[in-house]
């Protein structure tokens, strides 16, 4: 079985070029915004959901923020993330793939916000931090695009 530093040595780092917002809303104003369908966020762009139980989170890129910035008030809003994939399918059973990605950030003091979909993993970064960013990932993948 391979390591998480063979794996990810093995894998390529894209860079999504849009920036992306982090919403954080109510229940409530979620179940107000998702009345409207034209709120919804387009399928052409990547965004995620997720709701913990206290709290509706939305990753959004700039575009659909934009469609929905006068139907969300009093939310919180962090923005100015850009969008890093590992383009590398993990199987349930890699052990410490994230944890070996977020030290070596860590290590040059960049804050990192994890993301995993079923089979890949995601980062957002600071947009100011992502030049840095890529400079400390660069000798421990195969490729930066």
């Amino acid at each position: 079985m391979k390591t998480a530093a063979d794996l990810l040595k093995s894998t390529s780092v894209s860079v999504d070029p849009a920036t992306y917002t982090l919403l954080s809303l109510s229940l409530d104003q979620w179940n107000l915004l998702i009345q409207d369908p034209a709120l919804s966020p387009r399928m052409t762009a990547p965004f995620m959901i997720f709701y913990d139980g206290k709290e509706v989170t939305l990753l959004l890129d700039d575009t659909d923020f934009e469609t929905i910035r006068h139907a969300v008030r009093d939310i919180e809003v962090e923005k100015s993330f850009r969008l890093l994939t590992f383009d590398i399918e993990l199987g349930f059973d890699v052990v410490g793939f994230i944890a070996l990605v977020t030290k070596i950030l860590a290590d040059t003091n960049i804050s990192v916000v994890t993301l995993s979909a079923f089979s890949r993993d995601h980062l957002l970064i600071k947009q100011n931090d992502l030049g840095d960013a890529l400079k400390a990932l660069g000798p421990h993948v195969a490729e930066l695009c």
